[in-house]
């Protein structure tokens, strides 16, 4: 204890106060800028402590300085920097000490054609550069050099001891390999290109013909352009003719109806063959061992691996990236809408502490249902449902726009001729099917009715219809009727809330089936296991799951209202649930002036609503909570067309907020059902009037549940300033060597939300959240901007994070020493570019005050991965929960995580249906040097905090309210009365133009309107 406190005081006078005064300038560079520099003291050198790890920026090579001149410096009034224009003057005394500087005469290397140049705004990394006195002085100059890399953080000890033993299971499946073994890499050229199919056969059929060519080697191939072999062809350059038949089906009409025809056609292939590279796993051998560092992660080894051990799935399953799927596993299921479940699972490689694993997880998605055009239609419209008995229809005003939303993008297939071709969907045509004509090679126009009657013997039955467009660039038809939807298209479309349900409840396992279904897996026939490739590349895969050791973090004492009869628990039930019954809330808030809205609804829920506010109220104040019983007018009834009209929308809301002479604070919205109209609703009362909102559904009133009143005023009060929960040991007791009461820390989350798959215009939203608050630290502001179009790295996060840290410094009067940063939605691929380029932006925004250098901890939050924990019955006494979820608090930090990095699985939620998901935590940067044991109870005991329920949530907090922030912004895009997809149907011109987000109200602004 006593070394801890040394060092806390030696870090408190190594780290001078925002509060000092300034030094006085002795370099143009401070003239030029003399907010971003840091002070000299007794002609000793102050670096901004970027040496305490690797540095960004590489440093330059030394120049040699020209002649010293002297010039008279005029007295400068220093003031903090910052982007507001005139900051408040109590932040001025506050930051720094208001000292005029006296006049100097410096020394200044400048050469002699010297200019003056704005210093910029953004912090660079200090770099000591050596003055003529022969002194260090730090200067922020701009490199010349590109960026070092930057190393992940080592994990700091064997991994944490808190809590009891658990004996687990993980769907990681050990892989052994050959070092030695060399694998030969060959770049594939095949023309005419063909599909990734038709790529397949010609693969299959090229190496049953040429066995002798290629060494008796059995290559594995990706589709595209890398084929793998185990053994060295007899050249490096090959070439072959492959002739394939192709299956193609043709549309026959006779008396009784329609057929379709199967027969095949043969079609000759050139395929080039070329070395490109000798691989071998050396280096993935160095990499996996825990004492080597400097060595990087062999990806292309890996990838060749990768292939060979999905080869004998590939040729089986229908492959969707990283996933395989196939009718052995149940088979597709309709899920209404011409779309199809489809079971199937992932397979990945992973580098882990035990050596090379193979994760494996059953998994299912939605795909286009392959079937004709026509048909498709009526199951995907609504309107189109009578389509086949009404032959003449045709397609009128918004009915168009949704047809060619719908079919826009699809791969289809024509029926009516012998091809193998495959079509995209690109537009519908403007002129209806009976209209159409074209000009022939004699330059005669032709009419298409005519073409297909005259060359097909088809008579076009859907004239009124328009036909689909396959070209980008250039007129090409094809009618409806003659053509289908190809088999394996993954639906990127939005499913409706009953096909997710389908969807949702095919995918939901409980634990004990996922195990079995995974293990079915590695001993079926299309398994990784299973084949003779990967025997070919010397690679043995364990059928058995990993055997590991948990552990299961204790629940956290939290403290309730001091109004209340308990006012503090511990969460002790196995779903580490608790509940309000006689207590109240940490700090319940007061509502004097609300109005009510309705939009909807039959006259028999409507008359629900006296009893709804006064049951409301009743149960606010139960909490602790104060709701007026009174609103300032009678409650409002609308049509919910309302809800399509934003103008209107706009002018009854306003109503409302002038009917409180301009200071309402909530307007609680009741909706007949869950309508687009919700987005508008948002925007205009958070940035247009300025006024918290809560909606609800008229089902839900209908009940009127005591827990449905519950969570409804735990989240009004977390939205207008309350506290629902605290920990009942503030952070500073529970972990004193890492924070203390008088030195704050602030918690930052972070997440960017991209548009719709099929939207390829809308700009990305990012969001920041910051806590402000010490100690409790569970209010958090947010911030958010729109960004370049599926832009993962957040482009202005220097700005977020600086608005952050100063509203922070308003609320605590102090600036936060150390920041806790979360930042979601990241795939290991983007690790190095986000740590490189986001937490550089994190210190630049350090700038805008003087002498501030916060250590920075950078945690990464990953929930879409397939790693999933179950039960080990053989080692422990929990057969009987075989089919049950691991408890709250299991954590995993060995065997299955990364060779040398700081990361763990942390399941800090229950799993209420199917199987739990564990959130993966990787921290790529610690100057707080956390220990295992440390960080991982942090994390824990915030998702006890979080605002909207009374049970511990799946996320860290700070990352799950970036999330919901995130989605708040790109709600703020989303308006009722435009299209979302507004580019031309052929191309687009021009580039991308982003949309600002519009501006928050200053009195929503400080609020957690987004919960």
């Amino acid at each position: 204890m006593e070394e801890a406190k040394d060092a806390k005081r030696a870090n408190r006078k190594e780290c001078s106060s925002p509060m000092e005064g300034r030094p006085h300038p002795t370099k143009l560079v401070e003239l030029c800028n003399p907010h971003q520099l840091t002070h000299l003291q007794d002609g000793s050198c102050h670096s901004r402590k970027y040496q305490a790890y690797p540095a960004l920026l590489p440093l330059p090579l030394p120049l040699p300085l020209p002649p010293p001149v002297l010039l008279h410096i005029p007295p400068i009034c220093t003031l903090p920097q910052s982007i507001n224009p005139k900051p408040s003057a109590h932040i001025h005394r506050a930051l720094l000490k208001e000292k005029p500087l006296e006049a100097q005469v410096a020394v200044l290397p400048l050469p002699p054609d010297i200019k003056l140049i704005r210093p910029q705004t953004d912090l660079m990394p200090a770099i000591k550069i050596s003055n003529v006195d022969g002194k260090c002085v730090d200067c922020h100059l701009k490199p010349v050099a590109d960026q070092q890399a930057l190393v992940a953080t080592r994990r700091p000890d064997t991994g944490g001891v808190a809590g009891p033993v658990i004996h687990l299971l993980a769907n990681h499946f050990l892989v052994q390999f050959d070092p030695l073994q060399k694998i030969y890499h060959y770049d594939v050229n095949i023309s005419p290109r063909p599909s990734k199919e038709i790529a397949r056969m010609i693969k299959r059929k090229l190496v049953e013909d040429n066995s002798d060519i290629l060494s008796g080697a059995l290559p594995v191939f990706d589709g595209r352009k890398n084929l793998y072999s185990p053994i060295e062809f007899q050249e490096h350059k090959l070439e072959f003719f492959i002739s394939l038949p192709i299956p193609v089906t043709k549309h026959v009409r006779d008396e009784g109806g329609s057929v379709l025809l199967e027969n095949k056609k043969s079609k000759l292939f050139r395929v080039n063959i070329r070395l490109a590279s000798k691989l071998n796993g050396e280096e993935l051998s160095k990499f996996l061992k825990e004492e080597e560092d400097g060595v990087s992660l062999p990806q292309d080894y890996l990838h060749a691996l990768d292939v060979v051990l999905r080869e004998n799935a590939t040729e089986n399953c229908i492959q969707m990236e990283r996933s395989l799927y196939s009718n052995t596993m149940g088979g597709a299921k309709e899920i209404g809408g011409g779309v199809v479940g489809m079971r199937g699972f992932f397979q990945s490689l992973r580098p882990t502490k035990q050596g090379l694993s193979l994760n494996v997880d059953f998994c299912v998605t939605a795909f286009h249902e392959s079937i004709g055009i026509i048909p498709y239609l009526q199951k995907r419209c609504e309107f189109l449902r009578d389509l086949s008995h009404k032959k003449t229809r045709g397609l009128i005003g918004e009915e168009k726009k949704e047809v060619e939303k719908a079919l826009k993008n699809i791969r289809i297939f024509v029926c009516h001729r012998e091809t193998d071709q495959r079509y995209r969907v690109y537009s519908l045509t403007d002129e209806v099917t009976e209209n159409l004509k074209f000009r022939d090679r004699d330059g005669k126009y032709l009419m298409l009715v005519d073409y297909f009657k005259d060359q097909y013997n088809h008579d076009i039955q859907f004239r009124n219809l328009p036909c689909l467009q396959i070209s980008k660039s250039k007129p090409c038809y094809l009618p409806m009727e003659l053509c289908m939807v190809c088999e394996g298209q993954k639906f990127l479309g939005k499913l409706s809330d009953e096909q997710a349900s389908r969807i949702l409840k095919m995918g939901c396992q409980r634990p004990g089936e996922r195990k079995d279904m995974i293990n079915g897996v590695m001993g079926g026939r299309v398994g990784p296991a299973s084949g003779l490739y990967a025997a070919q590349f010397q690679l043995r895969v364990s059928r058995e799951m990993t055997q590991l050791c948990g552990r299961v973090l204790e629940p956290p004492k939290l403290k309730l209202g001091d109004g209340g009869q308990v006012r503090d628990i511990t969460p002790s039930r196995y779903d580490r649930q608790w509940n309000l019954l006689d207590s109240h809330v940490a700090e319940g808030c007061h509502i004097r002036r609300w109005a009510l809205i309705s939009f909807g609804g039959t006259p028999e829920q409507r008359s629900c609503i006296p009893k709804f506010i006064s049951q409301l109220s009743y149960r606010c104040e139960q909490l602790g909570m104060f709701l007026n019983k009174k609103t300032i007018v009678n409650p409002l009834f609308e049509q919910i067309q309302v809800l399509n009209n934003v103008s209107a929308l706009e002018n009854k809301l306003k109503k409302l907020h002038e009917a409180a002479s301009g200071n309402l604070q909530l307007v609680i919205c009741i909706m007949e059902k869950k309508h687009r109209g919700y987005a508008d609703l948002k925007r205009i009362a958070e940035t247009v009037i300025g006024v918290i909102s809560q909606c609800c559904l008229y089902s839900n009133l209908t009940k009127l549940s005591s827990q449905f009143l519950a969570n409804l005023s735990l989240k009004i009060n977390a939205k207008l300033g309350g506290c629902n929960v605290v920990l009942y040991n503030t952070l500073p007791c529970q972990l004193p060597r890492i924070f203390s009461e008088d030195e704050p820390a602030i918690f930052m989350g972070a997440d960017v939300t991209h548009p719709h798959p099929l939207d390829d215009v809308s700009p990305s939203v990012a969001a920041v959240v910051g806590s402000m608050n010490w100690p409790a630290a569970n209010k958090y502001i947010s911030r958010m901007r729109s960004q370049t179009h599926r832009q993962e790295i957040i482009e202005d996060l220097e700005a977020m994070v600086g608005e952050l840290i100063e509203e922070f410094f308003f609320a605590v009067k102090k600036l936060p020493k150390r920041i806790i940063f979360f930042r979601d939605g990241v795939s290991e691929t983007m690790f190095h570019k986000v740590l490189k380029e986001e937490l550089q932006a994190i210190r630049g925004a350090f700038s805008r005050f003087f002498n501030y250098k916060p250590t920075i901890t950078f945690v990464v939050v990953q929930k879409r991965h397939h790693t999933r924990l179950f039960f080990n019955e053989k080692k422990a006494s929990y057969g009987q929960f075989s089919d049950e979820n691991i408890p709250p608090g299991t954590v995993v930090d060995t065997v299955i995580t990364h060779p040398r990095e700081f990361d763990f699985y942390l399941c800090s939620h229950w799993g209420m249906k199917g199987t739990s998901r564990p959130t993966h935590y990787h921290v790529l940067w610690d100057e707080n040097q956390f220990k295992s044991d440390e960080v991982q109870k942090l994390i824990h005991n915030l998702c006890y905090t979080f605002v909207r329920c009374t049970k511990p949530v799946s996320l860290a907090p700070p990352a799950y309210y970036a999330h919901l922030a995130a989605y708040r912004g790109r709600l703020y895009l989303d308006r009722s009365d435009s299209m979302t997809f507004t580019r031309s149907t052929l191309s687009r011109a021009g580039p991308l133009q982003t949309a600002p987000l519009p501006k928050l109200r200053d009195n929503v602004k400080k609020l957690m309107f987004y919960c």
